[in-house]
């Protein structure tokens, strides 16, 4: 099945031979990950791929639980407590917790953002927090500096990925780089406070001078690059950014490569000698993993588990 072809319901139930009553059950009960196009639920590739590679690992391992560190704040007499709390959006790092599950790690995953990721691994809510922000020069080191002031740290790599604009499939608005965020033809989607691609936008905009009142569609906030890249290929809008990986995955929508950023882990250096963290680098350059992660298309690994960059 081709990679960058969204999924019905019923294709995804053909897929794991089951009814589309269980697809949405399993939906209800956030198992597999979905999206809406209008009324229609629509999945990627990735969403299934990530919910079969979490099934083939239950049976020898506790699930992985799902927190919101916000509102949890980790005591030393937290019952049950996990030994490691690994915050980011990329489906890979879904599968590294259950990789860590069989190592004997207990596991919890959030989703925040990098810079909210990077303030809960500063309060110390969680342990492990990924990053991918571009301060105009380089990734992701002032911002660990910044946000975390006093605290040494690692930044171990996981993967590079190309980021660059979601436009529609054969580009009909002409678009070619930055300078295009402004035309009064452009509408755009943005990301929220703290997003990798809203800081980005922000980052460029500032270099050419634009205002943000001169953007189209500035204040328009999407969830995710999977809900922006939905929108873009429904012609709701013109243009948003977000990685390759995504853009393939939808149909009607095309992409414009920018610029390849760099996704790390930010680890505290006290953290690095524990049994948890040295699992977790172990996981991080094991063959089996590599080969499960391999098909996700998009993602370069050539440093994953090198440590890039100290603070």
């Amino acid at each position: 099945m081709s990679q960058n072809k969204s999924l019905s319901t019923q294709e995804v139930a053909q897929i794991l031979h089951v009814s589309k009553s269980t697809i949405y059950d399993l939906i209800k009960k956030g198992e597999i990950h979905s999206y809406k196009i209008g009324r229609k639920v629509r999945f990627t590739q990735d969403d299934v791929d990530a919910y079969i590679a979490r099934s083939r690992h239950e049976h020898s391992t506790r699930p992985v639980k799902n927190i919101d560190t916000h509102s949890t704040l980790l005591t030393p007499d937290q019952e049950e407590k996990p030994q490691l709390i690994i915050s980011g959006q990329d489906v890979v790092l879904d599968i590294l917790a259950n990789y860590l599950q069989q190592e004997g790690v207990s596991v919890a995953r959030t989703y925040l953002n990098s810079f909210e990721g990077l303030l809960s691994l500063y309060q110390g809510n969680i342990h492990v927090a990924a990053c991918h922000l571009f301060d105009g020069y380089d990734y992701n080191t002032s911002f660990v500096r910044s946000l975390m002031p006093g605290i040494p740290a690692v930044l171990v790599n996981v993967s590079y990925r190309t980021q660059g604009f979601y436009v529609r499939k054969g580009n009909p608005k002409n678009i070619k780089g930055w300078s295009d965020l402004s035309r009064e033809d452009i509408t755009v989607l943005n990301r929220r406070v703290g997003s990798s691609a809203r800081i980005l936008m922000d980052i460029q905009l500032k270099r050419l001078g634009i205002p943000t009142v001169k953007v189209k569609g500035y204040d328009k906030i999407m969830k995710s690059h999977l809900t922006m890249a939905a929108a873009i290929a429904a012609g709701e809008a013109d243009l948003a950014i977000g990685t390759e990986r995504i853009s393939r995955q939808i149909d009607n929508l095309g992409f414009i490569p920018l610029l390849e950023e760099r996704f790390d882990f930010v680890i505290k250096k006290e953290m690095l000698e524990t049994r948890a963290i040295q699992k977790l680098m172990k996981v991080l350059k094991d063959p089996a993993f590599r080969k499960e992660i391999a098909h996700f298309s998009g993602n370069d690994y050539r440093d994953m588990g090198k440590i890039v960059g100290e603070v």
